[in-house]
């Protein structure tokens, strides 16, 4: 399913069947009611099912929670996950959705080489609250585990799991980023809300009050709306305007950003009227406004609910036992019954139980619209009350957070990489240009695959050596012994001897083929020498950077040995290019014609933890740079 998180807890071998996950189910929703009833869930909320064994998945409790554009849903979910397995030892968890593993997308940098989507399936895990990634086995402990290589069932990683699990726990920083990710939960729940005034009829106060969370539901429809929804809001039916009274909703900041952002004029027909913008409470008239037209389009999406119908659920076996579970973990914390603080848990704990555990495999869940008129039947309020209240409303939250500027988004990504920020002052910052060049050459002597190139991330690393003679042994045998006088045309057809002689001595054979390639090597230079004397004098040889000549005496002083005054002239012509100089000067100029926007040479040197300065020099020029 698009957009949805599917989460699974299975019990270790040995500790129970369908029995011991009931009581399991029964004890977390007691342990998570309070942090979930409260809490504003984009789409659909988490929820546990007992799901009997079918084919390799072995009988489990799980779900599917259907996030939609609020994607801290999907990881409040595995903070869930990983809180349950941490207090129920017996439970192994595993969470994934469309894209597949995505615990493992998250820490992506720190994976082995080993690890690939196609073999990762049934390997990831959450046992008693650590993350745990069941390992490829080695040829010689493939008999040994008597399990197949590339692929893993449920049962078999279970097996695994629970008899050698301080073997598979992943490693430090693969579960580094993962815990990043999900820390400062349940805390971080109040940081993702936001408070904001809205114009509301009382109908809605009213709901709002008794189920909080039926605000993603109106925004959901009216963020998604069509043609066909507008027509219920042409004449506002179930909220008609003329009764609105001023309160606080809270939404989450996802919530909120869709439905501010959302440009809508209402029908004139509907008697909905906003003051001007340069009213001070323009904002919470227009919020109120779209909220009120995505609960008119879900009541009238509804089936019509009679007056005199009303679904108890809190009666039922199902009930009674979820309630004696509570009282047996303290969740009333020693309340006297019938006191207030002891209604509100009440209230809290119902609400709980009537979303997320009153839901058998065969029921038709209630649509918010049948929810919200169910509420409003047997739900008493005064409007002047709600007017009382009005006047002494909270402040609203400071929506600063919506603008974000470009400094901002630079920042968020150093830190999503795990980068700390650069010094703002620029007398401190050392940039050491040979380091961006040694940088540049580990890269390209890393190994590059069609799945994308290595980066050099320690410095600790073993360089690339270039072996030259198991290099021309490896081209010797490719092109064979003969190839140098198969590729010349000066050759007579007597030089080649075909003759099938018995005779033929081995060592004789051997000195031949050293002595073909050394004159592959010296013709091979040869080719090379003339290419650039070819080059020199032509722009693409002049755009080069040589060596100055202090760089190149030795170099000439060798040559002049060996091959007198015709020599050194010639070397004077072809001064050796500066390898790093060149480097570094085209480096500067591709990061200067990036103009500050993301491009190839500074993602390349990013990905190697190599930043470059800003270009505060007004001469924008690459020579002026390198100089």
């Amino acid at each position: 399913m698009e957009d949805a998180v599917r989460y699974r807890l299975f019990a270790v071998p040995g500790a129970g069947g369908a029995e011991r996950l009931r009581r399991c189910s029964d004890g977390i929703a007691v342990r998570l009611a309070p942090l979930l009833a409260a809490y504003i869930w984009q789409r659909q909320p988490f929820r546990l099912r007992y799901v009997p064994a079918r084919g390799d998945v072995p009988e489990h409790v799980g779900g599917s929670t259907l996030f939609g554009d609020n994607v801290e849903d999907e990881w409040f979910v595995v903070y869930l996950v990983r809180e349950i397995s941490r207090a129920f030892p017996e439970l192994v968890a595993s969470v994934d959705d469309n894209d597949g593993q995505f615990l493992l997308i998250e820490a992506a940098d720190f994976l082995p080489k080993w690890l690939s989507p196609e073999n990762s399936e049934n390997r990831v895990f959450f046992y008693k609250g650590e993350l745990h990634i069941i390992l490829l086995p080695e040829p010689e402990e493939q008999q040994q585990w008597d399990l197949p290589v590339e692929s893993l069932t449920i049962s078999e990683a279970l097996t695994l799991l629970s008899a050698r699990s301080d073997e598979f726990l992943a490693a430090e920083p693969i579960r580094r980023a993962v815990y990043k990710r999900i820390s400062g939960y349940p805390e971080k729940i109040q940081a993702s809300y936001h408070r904001a005034h809205c114009y509301l009829p009382a109908g809605i106060v009213a709901v709002l009050k008794q189920r909080p969370s039926l605000v993603a539901a109106a925004v959901q429809a009216f963020y998604l709306r069509d043609p066909t929804d507008l027509r219920a809001c042409r004449s506002f039916r179930t909220f008609p305007p003329e009764e609105r009274v001023m309160t606080t909703v809270t939404f989450t900041k996802c919530l909120y950003a869709q439905l501010l952002q959302q440009k809508f004029t209402p029908d004139r027909r509907s008697g909905y009227t906003l003051p001007l913008p340069s009213h001070p409470q323009y904002k919470a008239h227009e919020l109120g406004m779209k909220l009120t037209h995505g609960f008119e389009i879900l009541c009238s999406k509804c089936s019509k609910v009679s007056p005199d119908v009303e679904r108890n659920v809190f009666r039922g076996p199902l009930w009674e036992r979820y309630f004696s579970s509570l009282k047996e973990k303290d969740y009333f914390k020693g309340e006297m019954e019938g006191s207030a603080k002891y209604l509100e848990l009440l209230r809290v704990a119902q609400q709980y139980f009537q979303e997320c555990v009153n839901k058998p495999e065969s029921f038709v869940e209630e649509s918010p619209g049948d929810e919200i008129l169910t509420l409003l039947q047997t739900t008493t309020f005064d409007v002047k009350e709600f007017e009382r209240e009005a006047a002494c409303l909270p402040p609203e939250d400071d929506d600063s957070w919506l603008e974000i500027s470009s400094d901002d988004v630079e920042q968020m990504l150093k830190e999503a990489r795990g980068e700390s920020h650069p010094s703002s002052n620029k007398e401190e910052q050392k940039y050491d240009l040979e380091a961006v060049a040694e940088s540049m050459k580990a890269f390209v002597s890393k190994v590059s695959t069609h799945e994308g190139a290595e980066m050099p991330w320690s410095a600790d690393e073993s360089n690339v050596t270039f072996d030259v003679d198991s290099f021309t042994k490896a081209l010797d045998r490719i092109l064979g012994a003969d190839s140098e006088e198969l590729d010349s045309d000066d050759l007579d057809e007597e030089e080649f001897n075909f003759s099938n002689e018995d005779d033929l001595d081995a060592e004789n054979e051997k000195q031949d083929d050293e002595e073909s390639a050394n004159e592959l090597i010296g013709s091979l230079k040869s080719y090379m020498d003339e290419m650039d004397r070819e080059l020199a004098h032509t722009n693409i040889g002049k755009s080069f950077t040589t060596q100055k000549k202090g760089q190149a005496s030795s170099v000439k002083a060798t040559t002049s040995q060996k091959g007198g005054l015709d020599s050194e002239e010639e070397d004077a012509e072809l001064t050796p290019v500066d390898v790093d100089m060149n480097l570094v000067s085209n480096l500067l100029k591709s990061y200067s014609a990036q103009a500050g926007l993301a491009g190839p040479t500074s993602n390349i040197l990013q990905s190697m933890g190599v930043y470059l300065p800003e270009n505060a020099d007004p001469i924008s020029s690459g020579e002026g740079a390198t100089e």
